[in-house]
């Protein structure tokens, strides 16, 4: 045993100094990671059509491979799903991560490489157990098992013959973990991928409320499901009398904000909490502080980083960034290339730089989950904030929201309305509204300036609905699983119209 701790410390130092010599060189990382890149994929079927080879720095790089986004890039994509080979990237594409994504609700296949799984995602994983366990110097993390919430695997039907196959990203990283991993990790793979998710959910239920449990990794919305069907079957009310030795929740998806308290109500005080952004696409950052809600960005995991102001976004030729030139405050949506052979890709997400040394960074929303159908440009990040802000100072929680426009009209000016799934109904709702609404304006100008006077937009209107109706929204449209989310804002009535429909048709 104690050659085993020294081995495993030895290994912990190793990662750390690793990750710290990344923190201290990031431009010069990002450059190397470029040119090998380039390199690797000089000879594949998109690199010899944007000469590759005659690639020699960054600025011929922004010069001659166009930013795309998924669906300009699907052709490419779909030739790989149907088997063919050394299209984006020059090693087999065995796998592929599949997303709800914001692409007109489309899934979204990703290619998922060898290097990707192995470069990107585990090293990335055990980054994190290094960063966690020389935060906590006393943690019992190692001394029970993770339970990780997992999506599910299909066989590839774009290619029925072959051996490829796609699913959640977090079921492709599942089935693809070293033994070590599989081995502190449960439930078994047999229960953990089960294609039907209520199934799957009941026999998580029922066998990790059996098991030592001291970490849990998920989206909050979908952990909160599990956690109370746990304290149903055990007849608790707190987790810690289920897992005593329960210390840490790994959360990301979506912002964890307005879950924070319900965690709290059902979770020992000292469960710690850590954030960090994992998507399809690649694992970009880490919550590397204790005190600290900020994202360290991974520099030298398979990514290299380019990034559109915000403003610019809707551009014929928007101003496109490295990391070495990005602002504090400023935000950007992130525009990737990857060893999967995603080339200058936009993920579809925006974030705003915290620091620049180290790169910190907060998600603040989706390029196309925001509302501007008045010039408020609000996103997600102001509407997570808001919400916060109004559940503390009314004593109010609340399991799931979403917003979008109510349409001016001859008899009345718009306004944004927001569906609320309430725990904990605020005893004021017009109390809530006036808090929530406040706060947008402190936290957005444009929302401010819409709404000086009621001039454009009016006040806010806040709906509650029935316990259970987004749940049943995200069955209806086949989107119950770990990757998928209930939309926070959207830039039309779509998804208030479709959640009123099952309310009146009372199935929820």
């Amino acid at each position: 045993m104690y050659l085993l701790n020294q081995s495993f410390n030895w290994l912990l130092k190793q990662r750390l100094s690793r990750l710290q010599h990344a923190i201290e060189n990031p431009i010069d990382m990002q450059a190397t990671l470029l040119h090998t890149l380039i390199q690797k994929g000089a000879q594949t079927e998109y690199g010899q059509q944007f000469s590759y080879h005659t690639i020699a720095t960054k600025q011929h790089f922004k010069e001659q491979v166009p930013i795309c986004t998924y669906e300009e890039l699907y052709p490419y994509i779909k030739k790989v799903l149907q088997g063919s080979v050394n299209v984006l990237w020059p090693t087999p594409i065995k796998w592929f991560a599949k997303s709800s994504g914001t692409t007109n609700d489309r899934s979204k296949f990703i290619p998922v490489s060898t290097e990707a799984l192995k470069e990107g995602h585990y090293k990335a994983g055990k980054d994190m157990l290094a960063i966690y366990l020389s935060n906590q110097p006393h943690s019992q993390l190692l001394h029970g098992k993770n339970l990780a919430m997992g999506g599910s695997l299909y066989t590839n039907s774009f290619c029925p013959n072959s051996d490829t196959k796609y699913g959640d990203v977090s079921a492709v990283i599942m089935k693809n973990l070293p033994l070590w991993a599989k081995w502190a990790s449960t439930p078994n793979l047999d229960i953990a991928l089960l294609e039907n998710w209520e199934e799957k959910l009941e026999k998580l239920a029922q066998i990790t409320a059996q098991e030592n449990i001291t970490s849990i990794t998920g989206i909050p919305t979908w952990l909160l499901v599990l956690l109370n069907k746990v304290l149903a079957i055990k007849q608790a009310t707190n987790i810690a009398e289920i897992w005593p030795m329960l210390e840490l929740f790994i959360h990301g998806g979506v912002s964890f904000t307005p879950y924070r308290d319900l965690f709290k109500n059902i979770a020992s005080t000292n469960t710690h909490y850590m954030e960090v952004y994992n998507a399809s696409e690649g694992f970009f950052a880490i919550q590397d502080q204790i005190n600290g809600s900020e994202l360290l960005l991974l520099v030298d995991h398979g990514i290299y980083y380019e990034f559109i102001p915000i403003e610019e976004l809707d551009d014929s030729h928007p101003t496109v960034i490295d990391l070495a030139d990005v602002k504090v405050g400023q935000i950007y949506a992130v525009v990737i290339t990857t060893n999967a052979g995603l080339w200058r890709y936009q993920i579809g997400d925006t974030i705003k730089f915290t620091s620049t040394a180290p790169y910190r960074i907060k998600i603040a929303g989706r390029t196309k989950h925001f509302i501007n159908t008045f010039g408020e440009e609000l996103v997600i990040d102001n509407a997570d904030m808001a919400i916060a802000d109004a559940c503390m100072l009314t004593g109010t929680t609340i399991s799931d929201y979403t917003a979008g426009p109510n349409y001016t009209s001859d008899s009345k000016k718009g306004q944004h309305e927001w569906l609320i799934e309430f725990v904990q109904e605020p005893t004021n709702l017009d109390e809530f509204t006036d808090i929530l609404d406040r706060k947008l304006q402190e936290l957005n100008s444009d929302y401010e300036a819409k709404r000086y006077k009621d001039f454009i937009l009016a006040k806010p209107v806040i709906r509650p609905v029935p316990k259970g109706v987004f749940y049943a929204w995200m069955k209806k449209n086949n989107k119950l699983g770990n990757q998928n989310k209930v939309p926070r804002l959207f830039n039309s009535r779509k998804y208030l119209d479709e959640i009123y429909q099952l309310i009146q048709e009372d199935v929820y």
